[in-house]
């Protein structure tokens, strides 16, 4: 289904739960699954005892990180001041209505297209956005024919 994205990093709520959403939608295999040090979790988060969880899963062509940040008890991450990741990333398919179809059964939503593009490089090839288990925002973009 997918056939280009470089590299795309989120922050989810649940690593494994993640893990499996992007299994399902889009076949992308576990590279690796890990706790970072510490002390770095602090620094990031600028709250001791905090813990940060990663993942790193592999697609055809492509990598995506997600990031799991879990807080001490009585203290919350603002993880928009430390999430080393993006918010938004962008897939290019081959099958439009094949892909809404499987992130949705997965769990994902619907959120905006599929649409025409109406101008620039992209002119024409269809764009939707849907939204992951997590609220990320994934763009789905027509592949270039």
């Amino acid at each position: 289904m997918i056939l280009s994205l470089n590299h795309g990093s989120f922050t989810v709520s649940d690593l494994e739960r993640s893990i499996e959403f992007y299994k399902k939608s889009f076949g992308f295999e576990l590279l690796s699954s890990a706790r970072r040090d510490p002390e770095f979790a602090a620094q990031v988060t600028g709250i001791p005892g905090a813990d940060i969880k990663v993942a790193v899963l592999k697609g055809p062509g492509c990598a995506m990180e997600l990031i799991q940040y879990l807080s001490p008890p009585g203290e919350k991450i603002d993880t928009r001041t430390c999430n080393v990741g993006s918010a938004h990333v962008c897939f290019d398919v081959a099958d439009m209505e094949a892909a809404i179809k499987q992130i949705v059964e997965a769990g994902g939503r619907l959120r905006g297209g599929p649409a025409p593009i109406p101008g620039g490089p992209n002119k024409g090839r269809l764009v939707a956005y849907v939204e992951d288990i997590d609220d990320n925002t994934i763009e789905l973009m027509e592949a270039a024919k």
